[in-house]
């Protein structure tokens, strides 16, 4: 029982890794093959060659990972990086491929609306690709490619990624038209936000900081009506040099009313800004976890 403890966050994660290539090997079949939306990576390529071809996309895919795969092994190192791109990369191939094969699956798609298979197609498979981030894997393709320009190149990881994909979109607006190209960057768009959050999940809470005479009164009704903790920083102001307590606390945004009602309630004149956090740990919050 003690081994499988130590050892259940690295299985946890290859749980994650295969649900997320199963998530994505969907939203390809099911919504984006069907719309002809070649929205970037190995898997855009792929698409087009299989329009031309009729060759196995689940094939195509692993095949076109195998070069970006070496290419990271050597560049961004590691033996964790390896396996758990190796698994990701093999599932989605096998998932791309193996969903065919269901009776029950809809191989032609179950809508002829491009606005729906954009919409189901990005968030579909931009949870697929949040659960395999969140095991501290890639998804090979265009991840690959992202990674090494962001630390050979210094190139943000978003603009890393608009490089890739965008490159594939164009030669699909080619292959497929440019009205399906127009939607698949909206596939690539939204399929980023889902990702995101799927990554913090809901844990965006509210932190607020509050400039205020009546310190004490405040901080006491926020610890006493909302159960929040409370931290009293030392602030001086710049242009009267007076010493004024700051009040530092987080609260979900269910209680961020709650928390102006207190405010304005104590002291009209407060000032306060909210800020958002990804997320918060600790007492109140969530737990920390061991990675």
């Amino acid at each position: 029982m003690n081994r499988f403890k130590i050892h259940w966050p690295t299985i946890r994660d290859y749980i994650l890794i295969l649900a997320g290539a199963l998530l994505q090997a969907v939203a390809l079949r099911l919504f984006m093959v069907p719309a002809e939306l070649a929205s970037g990576g190995i898997s855009g390529i792929s698409q087009i060659i299989h329009h031309y071809t009729g060759w196995s996309i689940g094939l195509m895919v692993f095949i076109g990972n195998i070069p970006l795969f070496l290419l990271g092994w050597r560049l961004l190192g590691g033996r964790r990086f390896a396996m758990r791109t190796l698994i990701a990369v093999l599932a989605y191939s096998l998932f791309t491929e193996a969903v065919l094969w269901l009776p029950f699956f809809p191989k032609n798609g179950i809508t002829n609306d491009l606005v729906l298979n954009s919409l189901y197609g990005a968030v579909v498979s931009g949870i697929g690709y949040g659960l395999v981030y969140r095991a501290q894997g890639t998804s090979g393709g265009s991840d690959i490619l992202a990674r090494i320009l962001n630390r050979w190149r210094a190139i943000p990881m978003t603009q890393s990624y608009l490089i890739t994909d965008a490159v594939v979109i164009l030669a699909a607006g080619f292959v497929f038209g440019w009205q399906k190209a127009l939607y698949a960057l909206i596939v690539l768009y939204v399929s980023g936000l889902v990702v995101d959050s799927t990554l913090e999940g809901g844990s965006t809470v509210r932190t607020a900081l509050i400039v205020t005479d009546q310190c004490r009164e405040m901080a006491d009704r926020i610890l006493a009506e909302m159960e929040r903790g409370v931290t009293i920083l030392e602030g001086t102001g710049a242009y009267t040099g007076v010493a004024r307590p700051v009040l530092y606390c987080v609260v979900t945004r269910s209680e961020v009313q709650q928390l102006k009602t207190i405010v304005h309630e104590a002291d009209p004149h407060a000032f306060m800004v909210i800020g958002a956090a990804h997320e918060a740990l600790g007492e109140g919050f969530q737990p920390f976890k061991k990675q």
